[in-house]
């Protein structure tokens, strides 16, 4: 069988905060954004409170408009400004009582050609099994299993699944399987908690696959958190937490006696790095980049110009399946590749770096049961 792994970056509406060629062209948004909806939900809007709330919707479009040029005001219920003309504006809400209504990231299409390319890369890839990374939702990645797919001439997938995750942004995790592969149960860990609060960014969502010779294969599709917005301490620490629950749960598919235990995703960190040393310390857990049988096509990387600092994506076996490798590799013919896309072959409907079908690439690994 074949399993893969690969972030879609959104199929069809992705937040335009999101879109720009870096990542700070959104960054102020995007921190917006979450910081806006944390102080909506106080209690009791302080002095302080006050001041923040109106320094943040000016500074992005939104002080004299509900809508600006990243994000959304949505308005339900009551008052939360006083908008006099000519006249300062003043948050008049006392708290979260006093009205109901929240910030929303805009969205913007995909371009078509980059929604195709999308499915492009699926029937490159041709996997049995592949987790989808930034997915918007189920009904989503449906449609696009049922119209781009066919539209590019690749077979659909008979088995669809996505759990809607922790990321207001339209980012989740999912799951694509062939006939002979049927999802037969599903968990989620969208509640997971430690100490500090919620666990995982998006979701941990664990699926177990019948294989056909009966066996059971579990897959557990991740997003830690990105590196893109916020600080680098608070980032680094927070995928340290996700990967030590990662951990906890994939020792405890072992110590029941499971042997045929996957990890896929994009963990937004290198091997090497501290906060996913949990994944790697005691050679419980194998990266397939790591397997005699792998091939890189020249470039250790996954995302961007696929250089080694840029290893993001990955597919973790357990000791069993690593040991059924029989070839792996990474397909990158959907990405523009450098300025003016010579770093790699890429297809010929990348006209563009617009086109790409996601800033990363897929990577499979085909298992010998």
């Amino acid at each position: 069988m074949r399993l893969a792994s690969f972030n879609v970056e959104n199929m069809f509406d992705r937040a335009k905060a999101l879109n720009g060629k870096t990542w700070s062209d959104g960054k102020g948004a995007l921190e917006a954004h979450r910081e806006l909806n944390d102080l909506f939900n106080k209690q009791v809007y302080s002095a302080a409170d006050k001041s923040r709330i109106v320094t943040l919707l000016r500074s992005n479009g939104l002080l004299n408009a509900d809508e600006g040029p990243f994000l959304i005001l949505r308005k339900i219920r009551g008052k939360l400004l006083y908008r006099p003309q000519g006249g300062p504006v003043t948050v008049v809400a006392a708290g979260r009582a006093a009205w109901i209504g929240w910030i929303e990231l805009k969205t913007e299409p995909v371009r078509e050609t980059a929604s195709e390319n999308i499915g492009r890369v699926l029937g490159a890839v041709g996997a049995d099994v592949i987790g989808v990374v930034e997915a918007e939702d189920r009904t989503t990645l449906r449609l696009f299993n049922e119209i781009v797919l066919d539209a590019v001439g690749v077979p659909k997938y008979d088995h669809v699944m996505l759990i809607d995750g922790n990321d207001e942004r339209g980012i989740d995790v999912g799951i694509l399987t062939k006939k002979d592969y049927p999802i037969v149960s599903i968990r989620s860990h969208v509640d997971a908690r430690d100490q500090i609060g919620t666990i995982f960014s998006r979701d941990c969502a664990e699926y177990q696959i019948r294989l056909p010779g009966g066996a059971a294969l579990w897959v557990m599709v991740n997003h830690l958190k990105s590196k893109g917005y916020g600080s680098q301490a608070e980032n680094d620490k927070k995928r340290r937490r996700q990967a030590v629950e990662l951990r906890r749960l994939y020792d405890a598919h072992i110590d029941a006696g499971e042997k045929l235990v996957a990890i896929v995703g994009d963990f937004n960190d290198t091997p090497d790095s501290k906060p996913l040393a949990p994944l790697f310390t005691g050679g419980a857990i194998k990266d397939i980049s790591s397997h005699p049988r792998f091939d890189d096509g020249g470039r250790p990387g996954t995302h961007g110009n696929c250089t080694a600092s840029s290893k993001l994506d990955y597919i973790l076996l357990s000791p069993y399946l690593y040991a059924k490798v029989s070839a792996a590799g990474i397909e990158r013919r959907g990405m523009w590749g450098g300025k003016n896309g010579t770093l790699w072959p890429h297809f010929d409907s990348l006209e563009s770096d617009k086109d790409v079908a996601s800033d990363h690439a897929a990577l499979w690994v085909d298992l010998q049961f």
